[in-house]
């Protein structure tokens, strides 16, 4: 991975975007990397598109959102020293603009919703277009993440598959830039309180068996690459993977999960497990996209 790859963070003025630059500058510092704040200044339902349709230029970009943006670069400045800044306007939907931009970014920052963003909407269009379709890992914040946690641990769900590997060491990786514990998570089915057959008791030990093994195999790959790294391994019961993740994220600075699980189909962008995770995590979320092959 090419050493000058910046950490990117969409903005548009909104209070959602300006907590996502706050989280992208910490994470840049965090790396020693450049922070570009970029905004998309072409609305996707063509705000800003020419009336006249025989009018194909491009529009200039906004002076308005370049002092926006200016603004922005200098409050983040002053309250993270040693920030460097850099402001771009792109001719482009937010969300398609970001995903461009993450071709050649380390880390792209978005905000759960933008200026369009509807209140009863838990993750806008824009947050949902990059998560699914970066080229590099993403984190997504919500306007309610601030002050930013900084002690907590780093969760990660285990099950086993390629895509929650490679969360699990993005999640060590964020966990040593931290400088706190990593915790493991692999979720299974809820315990029934009833009585249960004797064959439901051999497959709940032969499930027990393989959560030991999920989790042990996880957290032997996690040291070996970091042995200085506290890692613990925490196996929950819930309804749901998406359910028992969620109700971890509470004790956490950051939860990271993969694309996909073990039940994710190919065409898939963006699992079932993780669209849940990023729309209702108590912490923000990182989505282990995996890096463009250079």
């Amino acid at each position: 991975m090419p050493m000058n790859r910046p950490v990117v963070v969409g903005v548009d003025g909104s209070p959602s975007s300006l907590v996502a630059a706050e989280h992208a500058a910490r994470a840049a510092l965090l790396r020693s990397r450049l922070l570009r704040l970029v905004h998309g200044y072409l609305h996707p339902f063509g705000y800003g598109v020419p009336l006249n349709p025989y009018d194909l230029g491009v529009p200039v970009p906004s002076e308005e959102a370049q002092k926006m943006l200016e603004r922005t670069a200098a409050e983040l400045t002053e309250r993270w020293p040693g920030l460097v800044v850099e402001e771009r306007q792109v001719a482009g939907g937010p969300g398609i603009t970001l995903i461009e931009e993450s071709r050649q970014a380390e880390l792209v920052v978005v905000g759960s919703r933008g200026m369009g963003g509807f209140a009863g909407l838990l993750l806008g269009s824009v947050g949902a277009q990059v998560a699914a379709h970066a080229h590099c890992p993403v984190l997504v914040v919500r306007p309610d993440e601030q002050p930013i946690p900084v002690d907590a641990p780093v969760l990660v769900g285990v099950d086993g598959s390629e895509s929650s590997r490679l969360a699990v060491g993005y999640a060590a990786d964020e966990a040593v830039l931290r400088d706190v514990p990593l915790v493991l998570v692999h979720v299974g089915p809820a315990d029934e309180e009833r009585t249960v057959p004797e064959e439901i008791e051999e497959s709940q030990a032969a499930y027990q068996a393989d959560t030991v093994r999920l989790l042990a195999d996880a957290s032997a790959a996690v040291r070996a690459d970091h042995p200085d790294l506290v890692v613990r391994e925490h196996p929950v019961r819930a309804a749901g993977a998406a359910q028992g993740l969620i109700e971890a994220s509470g004790t956490a600075s950051l939860l990271v999960v993969g694309t996909r699980g073990r039940a994710g189909f190919a065409g898939l962008l963006l699992g079932s497990v993780s669209q849940a995770a990023i729309q209702h995590a108590h912490c923000p979320v990182l989505v282990a996209h995996p890096y463009p092959v250079s």
